[in-house]
């Protein structure tokens, strides 16, 4: 084994650790759902108190992806996984608390604003220093496994919400968060002293040195269909898989004891989609746009089927999971080979942040009108806003440039 793949796998499993622990605390509310409403909360205030984390999240990436292009990651993820964990902490013990039983005060709201904001201190300076010291293919198999912790962290939570009561499942998450942060200060340290991190290696060529632009850079690296697959995948990525658990209780008539456990295994499967897709991606010839076609085409047929094949809840389970599976094929595209291949722009993180920060957007909406859709068409017509997002995918996917060349020529 070379020395630069050692250290990619070093680098690799620290971030793969710290991404772990962020993801198990941001599905912690979506898989206590059950729980919480059968203790009295309503249905309401655990969406907008979604929403609030999902807007912060996103606010939160657009400021500390901006600021992770200046200071040093160790900080950047090391503080913000500690603030996360005393403020998702404050969030369970002030509903349980509550005078109201049943109610989130707006204390509660605000802890949990702080925690979007908190974790989102973590993904765009990681992102950086991954992609500044590794080398291809490395950044992207790095990439690959962080990504790969987010997936994972949907049936850790799952797990997290079966053994222990709601708000236990959020203290214990919120520790995960907080021994993490002294591990990535520790080893972080320990990677600068043996020069495994050194930051700021690649800077983006200025205009009098022969260099574009950085929003020209961007525009020509196709930022815009980018910017539009972060969103539409991320409304499956966040707030689909973050509803299963309710999904599962409420349309397939699980059981508060079953729904969690359901969920668990079926992000399970969803974590397997990073694996597929790279494996296809290197079939294909590492060709970017033919995957992110091919994902979210498979993604409409199985939506499809979710939406008409109601007949047994267990084929249903595994329809709707091969649907978000197919949608988090072209995110994985998206985070583990876009972002890292911006490095040499100087700007990955905040790239990287401002891309996250539309994909919550995105997400913060979509679960704020979750439960009208739900009121209105029910769980089968979401499956056709699903469905409709990924025609979207679909048609920003096709080689329009091809096919304009093509109509010219028989014209």
């Amino acid at each position: 084994m070379t020395a630069n793949a050692k250290k990619a796998i070093k680098i690799g499993s620290l971030c793969f650790l710290a991404y772990l622990a962020v993801y198990i605390a941001k599905n912690i509310l979506g898989t206590v759902t059950p729980s919480m409403m059968s203790a009295g909360f309503t249905d309401s205030a655990i969406h907008t108190a979604k929403a609030v984390y999902f807007y912060t999240y996103a606010v939160g990436q657009l400021i500390n992806g901006a600021i992770g292009d200046k200071i040093k990651a160790k900080y950047m993820m090391s503080f913000g996984l500690a603030f996360a964990g005393i403020s998702n902490f404050a969030f369970a013990e002030i509903c349980s608390k509550s005078d109201v039983i049943g109610t989130v005060p707006l204390a509660a709201y605000v802890a949990y604003a702080c925690t979007g904001f908190f974790l989102a201190m973590i993904y765009g300076p990681m992102t950086k220093v991954v992609s500044e010291n590794t080398e291809m293919p490395y950044t992207t198999r790095c990439s690959l496994g962080y990504t790969i912790a987010s997936y994972l962290g949907s049936p850790a939570a799952g797990i997290f919400a079966s053994i222990w009561a709601w708000h236990k499942a959020f203290s214990a998450s919120s520790i995960a968060l907080v021994v993490m942060a002294a591990v990535v200060f520790f080893f972080f340290t320990l990677f600068e002293k043996k020069g495994f991190i050194v930051y700021g290696r690649f800077k983006a060529k200025k205009k009098s040195e022969g260099g574009k632009g950085k929003i020209k850079q961007l525009f020509e690296r196709q930022i815009v269909k980018f910017a539009i697959i972060a969103m539409i995948t991320g409304t499956i990525r966040t707030t689909l898989v973050t509803n299963l658990s309710e999904y599962f209780a409420t349309r397939l008539s699980f059981s508060e004891e079953a729904a969690p456990l359901a969920f668990s295994l079926a992000t399970l499967g969803i974590a397997s989609s990073s694996f597929i897709v790279i494996f296809l991606y290197e079939k294909l010839g590492h060709n970017l746009d033919k995957i992110l076609l091919i994902m979210f085409t498979s993604a409409a047929i199985f939506f499809s089927l979710t939406y008409f094949v109601t007949f047994n809840p267990y084929v249903n389970i595994v329809l709707i999971v091969l649907s978000i599976m197919s949608s988090n094929g072209a995110a994985t595209m998206l985070w583990s080979r876009y972002c890292p291949s911006l490095r040499d722009t100087g700007i990955v993180s905040g790239v990287t942040g401002f891309l996250d920060f539309l994909s919550y957007i995105a997400a913060g909406t979509m679960d704020l009108v979750t439960p009208h859709i739900i009121h209105s068409i029910a769980w089968d017509g979401m499956m056709l806003v699903c469905l409709g997002f990924m025609l979207i995918g679909i048609t920003i996917s096709l080689p329009w440039k091809a096919i304009k060349k093509m109509f010219y020529k028989h014209a």
